[in-house]
């Protein structure tokens, strides 16, 4: 067992704002070690990054929440991602759709990045404040959605809708589909629309975190127009 492999799941966080923000959330932090209490050489071991910032801690496993508490609310703003597996991705969209009030992020249980020490740095510890679920069948969560009067929008660069012409009142899912391959089949065919957000340079598609970050401050915008 190496230092990083915690006993109870437990999970070796590092960079300044991650911890910070894990002592302001959910989760119990069990442990706190400093640059100057310890070397920058056992920090690094400890969390196996350089990135470390110079504080470390570590904390209680991440408490991922149930798929459908997502939908309770009226207004819910829910993010699905289809099988996004770069953790730089995870965290910059878990950052903004915190930033952005969203009510949380779903994740399908295999064949995408979870809430790991990488994502919690990616996120700057945005991930401490923002409910993320894990759906066994993402298709499957998107059509409960859809049961709950959520509408469900996939986001792909051709798709049929202008990404600012739907209402987005109520219960809305945006969802993002994996770095190469986009939306899938099944997940594609169980959304409502595929909306696109137009280029006007010459690059052929957005990042995926970039992707969201225009949707979800889209929805925001007409929220709070209306």
């Amino acid at each position: 067992m190496t230092r990083r492999e915690r006993s109870g799941g437990r999970q070796v966080i590092y960079g300044r704002r991650p911890v910070e923000e894990a002592h302001r959330g959910r989760r119990e932090v069990h442990r706190v070690w400093r640059w100057g209490d310890v070397s920058e050489e056992e920090l690094e071991e400890l969390c196996g990054s350089p990135d470390h910032q110079g504080l470390v801690a570590e904390v209680e496993p991440y408490p991922y929440v149930l798929p459908e508490a997502l939908l309770a609310p009226e207004d819910a703003l829910v993010v699905a991602l289809d099988q996004v597996q770069d953790p730089q991705n995870l965290g910059a969209i878990c950052r903004t759709a915190e930033g952005a009030g969203a009510t949380g992020v779903v994740l399908p249980e295999h064949g995408s990045a979870l809430v790991t020490p990488a994502v919690c740095r990616a996120s700057a510890g945005a991930v401490e404040h923002l409910q993320i679920a894990m759906a066994r069948n993402l298709a499957d969560f998107l059509g409960q959605a859809k049961e709950a009067g959520a509408w469900v929008y996939g986001a792909e660069a051709d798709g049929d809708v202008d990404y600012t012409k739907p209402d987005y009142a109520g219960r809305v899912v945006i969802v993002l589909g994996s770095e190469g391959r986009g939306l899938r089949p099944r997940v594609r065919s169980a959304c409502d629309a595929l909306v696109r957000v137009p280029l006007r340079g010459r690059v052929e598609s957005l990042n995926v975190s970039a992707t969201a970050a225009v949707l979800l401050y889209e929805i925001v915008r007409q929220r709070t127009n209306s």
